[in-house]
């Protein structure tokens, strides 16, 4: 348990930096995500990564209040964004949460697979986010190395259902983060280059 909540926290710190790094002037710009500007990202990343996260603690989901909210339209988007991280990062620190089996409303999978793939999509968005945004971003070797092998998991049902692009070349010398990448359909030597998820 205790790798993985350290994983996700140093996650969050990362991805609350690139959120805090973004200004609205970008709103409106394109991102890797095709489906989405800089807003509709930042909005997916908040959901997703912070109100979604401490709900499924509980094997709660989230409502239509949370799932139609402009996160970015709140003035203090980055500093409620960070302060929601902190209480999904709470809400997960008990031991018997990471003992459960947490219902996902398709169906119930260990908390630890949960766990996985939050830290999957906080980081590949969070590098969305920044690639967008003209920032950097980092994070140490374990976490990209557990997304790496997440995304390897399942990155040919992603890709089935759209949800990762084509699979992009990268050098034999490649680092976790890059060959996670690169599985989604990213390209990690390229800023605000399309990627499908």
């Amino acid at each position: 348990m205790t790798d993985l909540h350290d994983q996700l926290t140093a996650a969050a710190d990362e991805a609350a930096r690139v959120v805090a790094g973004t200004s609205p002037e970008q709103f409106a710009l394109p991102t890797p995500c095709t489906r989405w500007d800089v807003r509709g990202l930042l909005n997916h990343l908040v959901l997703w990564t912070s109100y979604s996260f401490e709900r499924r603690a509980r094997s709660a989901e989230v409502g239509k209040d949370l799932t139609e909210r402009d996160f970015a339209g709140d003035p203090d988007f980055a500093a409620a964004y960070r302060a929601q991280l902190d209480r999904a990062l709470a809400a997960w620190k008990p031991a018997q949460v990471w003992e459960s089996e947490i219902d996902t409303g398709q169906s119930t999978v260990p908390a630890r697979q949960v766990a996985e793939m939050i830290l999957m999509e906080m980081v590949l968005h969070g590098w969305d986010l920044a690639s967008a945004t003209g920032q950097e971003f980092t994070v140490p070797d374990p976490v990209a190395q557990t997304v790496c092998a997440a995304v390897t998991e399942v990155a040919a049902m992603y890709r089935d259902y759209d949800g990762f692009g084509p699979e992009v070349a990268v050098d034999a010398d490649a680092t976790a983060l890059e060959r996670a990448l690169a599985m989604a359909g990213r390209r990690p030597d390229h800023r605000s280059d399309a990627a499908s998820a």
